[in-house]
């Protein structure tokens, strides 16, 4: 005996139909054959509906005449004639809204198939499945359990009641129970009708049609690389199904495993198409096969279980799930689990689902091809320009990282970000290398549109610490990745350094750092009578774009204030500017008036400067402007921060540094200091680590 399953898809109007009607004739020239079929599609839908509407008669109407129409198709003549009467004879049954309304599409759609099949000439006859198939009382209109015994023993009678029939028609999804009410099997519910009476009939041909080739790796309109499953478990498959995959519905497995009958899920629109087998036996190696996800609407959160067969070890697993959500830039709001090494289990929030499910699917059934990852800069200026040369100058591929930019704009436009948010796919990265004051307001639309971003522009995080926090946030929620290593220290690893040491070792006591690159050039290129006047070293840097318009603002600390604030805030400090101690190195004379007033008054005060670092020289040290952060219980918030000019001798890492060195010192309690020196300053430099963020 062939059992055969169609879904409502296969059988959604009389084109469907007639296609479905050649498969079945196909089989019956082979062997016996029971066909079980779901409604039309969207039909149980449109009874529910029905059901709780005041006035049905509208939607019957409509739901008829799509019957109607598919009988006109396939019918002509008394046939024709005789099918109408059936239909509509079911339709005053309907009109008068019985209980468990829903039962009547199987109803409905397997007439059509027993009487078309009957008119081809086959010997066919139509099961009542509501009389076969006999449950425990349920909740609602669901069935409890099935009484399987019971119900083989009817479905044999029934069978051995007709030995010339060659073709049954039975409604799937559909049953009764034992107190004699009509009840249905839940949704999916057609597919254990199937398997019921494949397993009535001992070592039957079960097979599945539907709308896809076959169990897939994971659900093909999420992820488009997904594959056809050739062979599997009935373990595989019965976990696939109960955490989501939409093929096949769970319970299905049980009655067909229990008499070791495969289940072969096949295309109604690819009869060729060999699909999957479910069958008794598990393969001997590793092999994986798919991934299913299971959403919670009422928290807002989605399961995801990878399955796989043979020896799997956990912990590798667990490192490849992890790395691969956070190579998508998806933090999961569980640690990676598993039951008996077979199933391993994350969960994610409902909005980064699908991206999840694709990053888990690339990792483990794909081939390492290069991810695409389109980029936007925001800022044509030093830096802006010479990222795009960096990507340019490599094609977009970066194969280490597995990865390939797309860049697709890089514009200085102030609407730039608003034209992002509307246009650009989830995932892709949005870079501000802008001087931008305000461009951080954008910054939550955009990742609330699936947007990353990378940001070099140190503006966008010294901003009063609640909308900080609410950036970071909103990165998390989001499933989107929030990067600005080149704020502070341009390409040197000073802030995964201090998130580190915030995380382990008790945390750090004390961060001093020499950041302001424009007062580094300066102060080390300034040696009194042996080097340019001060003046003309500052005119200098302003010249080389290494100062503000206003080049008191850099003297005043306002750059090394915003350093220090990202520096605080990754150390975990809630550090406001009003919490921070600024001592200018120049008097407060020398901000009042025009920049002409102030580099004439320079000018007039080249003596002192002069006279000040003779001083210094006699005395062996040096000055440095220093921003610090210390552990002070006795301040607000536990820690005392100021930026001040400090003198320092040959002991210290800030007496060697020269032009645009950056130098940060990071303690850790007891620990010796962490020491990080290099390059503050430089397009190339800020682009490259703008790049290894883009790319992490």
């Amino acid at each position: 005996m062939i059992v055969m399953k169609f879904g409502g898809s296969s059988v959604a109007n009389a084109t469907a139909m007639s296609r479905v009607l050649d498969i079945i004739e196909e089989a019956a020239a082979r062997d016996r054959v029971i066909v079980v079929s779901s409604a039309i599609s969207g039909c149980t839908d449109a009874l529910l509906a029905i059901a709780r509407e005041q006035d049905p008669e509208k939607a019957i109407n409509a739901l008829q005449d799509k019957h109607l129409a598919i009988i006109r198709r396939l019918f002509t003549g008394k046939e024709r004639e005789e099918t109408t009467a059936d239909c509509l004879d079911t339709f005053s049954e309907i009109r008068r809204i019985p209980p468990v309304l829903e039962s009547y599409g199987e109803v409905l759609s397997t007439r059509i198939l027993a009487r078309k099949l009957s008119g081809e000439g086959y010997a066919t006859k139509w099961l009542d499945s509501r009389e076969l198939i006999l449950t425990e009382p349920g909740e609602g209109s669901v069935g409890g359990p099935v009484r399987l015994e019971h119900t083989c023993e009817r479905i044999r009678k029934a069978l051995d009641a007709s030995p010339s029939t060659r073709i049954f028609v039975a409604p799937g999804f559909i049953a009764g129970d034992t107190s004699r009410r009509v009840i249905t099997l839940g949704r999916g519910g057609s597919d254990y009708s199937a398997a019921i009476f494949a397993a009535a009939c001992g070592k039957a041909d079960l097979q599945i049609w539907t709308d896809v080739p076959g169990i897939m790796t994971t659900n093909p309109k999420v992820v488009p690389a997904a594959r056809t499953i050739a062979t599997m478990s009935y373990r595989a498959a019965f976990d696939m199904a109960r955490y989501g995959a939409k093929v096949l519905y769970a319970p299905t497995v049980v009655p067909a495993r229990d008499k070791g009958i495969d289940i072969n899920i096949r295309n109604t629109f690819d009869p060729a198409n060999p699909g999957t087998v479910i069958c008794g036996k598990a393969s001997e190696v590793r092999e994986w096969k798919g991934v299913a996800n299971l959403d919670d609407p009422i928290s807002g959160t989605t399961l995801i279980c990878l399955t796989g067969e043979g020896p799997i070890n956990a912990e590798s697993t667990y490192r490849r799930i992890l790395t691969a959500l956070s190579d998508a830039g998806i933090r999961p709001l569980d640690e990676v689990r598993d039951e008996d090494c077979l199933n391993f289990f994350v969960t994610v929030r409902t909005n980064v689902s699908r991206a999840a499910v694709a990053a888990i699917h690339r990792e483990f059934f794909e081939e390492r091809a290069l991810t695409t990852v389109d980029v936007y800069i925001a800022g044509a200026g030093a830096v802006g320009t010479a990222l795009k040369g960096i990507i340019d100058a490599a094609g977009g591929k970066f194969p280490d990282a597995g990865r390939q930019i797309n860049l697709v704009e890089i514009s200085s436009d102030r609407g730039f970000a608003d034209k992002v948010i509307a246009t650009a796919r989830r995932r892709s990265v949005f870079v501000d290398c802008t001087n931008s004051k305000e461009i951080w307001r954008k910054f939550v639309p955009l990742m609330q549109a699936g947007v990353n971003i990378v940001t070099s522009n140190r503006r966008s995080l010294a901003i009063p610490y609640p909308d900080y926090a609410a950036l970071k946030a909103a990165a998390s929620e989001n499933g989107c990745f929030f990067r600005y290593d080149t704020t502070v220290g341009n390409a040197l690893p000073i802030l995964e350094s201090v998130a580190g040491g915030a995380r382990f070792g008790g945390g750090i006591t004390c961060i001093e750092a020499v950041v302001s690159c424009t007062l580094n050039y300066i102060i080390t290129g300034y040696d009194g009578t042996r080097s340019d006047s001060f003046a003309t070293l500052l005119k200098r840097a302003q010249e080389e774009g290494l100062t503000e318009k206003d080049p008191r603002t850099d003297l005043a600390g306002k750059d090394a204030l915003r350093k220090l604030l990202i520096l605080s805030r990754e150390a975990g400090v809630k550090l406001e500017e009003k919490d921070v101690e600024i001592i200018p190195m120049l008097g407060p004379e020398f901000f009042e008036g025009s920049v002409e007033d102030f580099y004439r008054k320079l000018v007039e005060d080249e003596p002192y400067f002069i006279k000040r670092e003779d001083e210094l020289d006699e005395m062996g040290m040096r000055q440095r402007f220093v921003a610090s952060l210390r552990r002070d219980p006795s301040a607000p918030g536990g820690f005392k921060a100021e930026i001040r000019m400090k003198l320092v001798g040959v002991e210290s890492p800030f007496y060697w540094i020269s032009g645009t060195e950056n130098v940060t010192v990071i303690h850790y309690g007891e620990s010796l200091p962490l020491v990080i020196k290099g390059a503050g300053e430089g397009a190339a430099l800020a682009a490259s680590g703008i790049l290894r963020n883009i790319l992490q």
